[in-house]
């Protein structure tokens, strides 16, 4: 599909389970308080960050366009954002950046307005997902899908939607809003810590240092990058993401070359200076094993 202009007439409903649908990847997290920050990158943008994947919110006199959803127990936190960033504006686009359940797991809040677009992976992976993962229901699926990218025309903006996987997963796609200079990535970025990629839904360790290039290359010095997880960015922080995949994949690949069995070039670990990378659901050890594993495979 080349272009596509909103208001779209195609409405569903969307429900997702956080648990076994994503796997341990992406699980929901220990139970808080839903609440829900919103950073302003733009006049018009807004980065809203709550538990799960980065969102992003586009207002327009036309109406919204959110990008994920988190889970489904924040949607009414979110739902209170956009009534107050929104001044009361319609939602009227909901795009997700693939599959997991803690960027499209709070859809059924929204589906009964905005139209779903997300790319043919994220619908074929709900229709049949990976072993010991469970599907959501069939009313659950996206309305639109796309094979390799899409152009919203909404509210004045043209908002490109591009299939950049397999990477995170093999459904990932990035969103570039052109004229505010504003690019949201999804989890083809975890800010400042090493990234989670996800081989059972599709997800490629060369393929993920591909796509973030590819979406660099794109890129001007003064764009604002909405990472799926971490602070509001720039390209500066995209390019100290890519360069220490470069650095830990040459490492990794070096041990390889040498011999090194698998609990070896994890036993090893990696220099001090990508200590500060390591967080709790991806810790240097689970890093490696993802980069070994990958390699070797690949």
């Amino acid at each position: 599909m080349g272009a596509m202009r909103a208001p779209l007439l195609v409405l569903a409903a969307l429900a997702l389970a956080a648990g076994r649908f994503l796997g341990a990847a992406e699980a929901d997290p220990p139970r808080q308080e839903p609440s829900v920050e919103a950073v302003r990158m733009t006049p018009d943008f807004w980065m809203l960050v709550g538990q799960g994947g980065n969102l992003g919110l586009l207002v327009t006199d036309e109406g919204l366009l959110l990008v994920d959803s988190q889970f489904q127990r924040m949607a009414p936190a979110i739902r209170e954002r956009l009534d107050e960033l929104g001044d009361g504006r319609e939602l009227k686009v909901l795009v997700n950046t693939h599959v997991h359940g803690d960027h499209v797991g709070g859809n059924p809040g929204f589906a009964a307005e905005a139209v779903i677009v997300a790319h043919d992976a994220v619908y074929a992976r709900m229709v049949e997902p990976p072993p010991g993962r469970e599907a959501p229901p069939a009313a659950g699926r996206p309305d639109l899908t796309f094979p390799d990218r899409v152009t919203l025309r909404f509210g004045g903006h043209e908002v490109e939607v591009l299939h950049v996987g397999p990477a995170h997963t093999d459904g990932d796609a990035v969103l570039f809003f052109h004229d505010l200079k504003v690019v949201h990535m999804g989890d083809l970025l975890f800010a400042g810590t090493f990234p989670f990629i996800d081989p059972g839904s599709g997800g490629d360790v060369r393929g993920y240092l591909e796509a973030m290039r590819r979406v660099r290359s794109r890129l001007g010095d003064d764009w604002k990058v909405v990472p799926g997880h971490g602070p509001a960015s720039t390209v500066a922080d995209l390019d100290a993401s890519i360069a220490m995949m470069e650095a830990t994949m040459a490492i990794v690949e070096e041990r390889i070359a040498r011999g090194m069995d698998d609990a070896a070039v994890v036993a090893a670990g990696l220099p001090d200076e990508w200590a500060s990378w390591s967080w709790r659901f991806v810790p240097t050890e689970r890093w490696l094993e993802t980069l070994v594993r990958g390699l070797r495979d690949g």
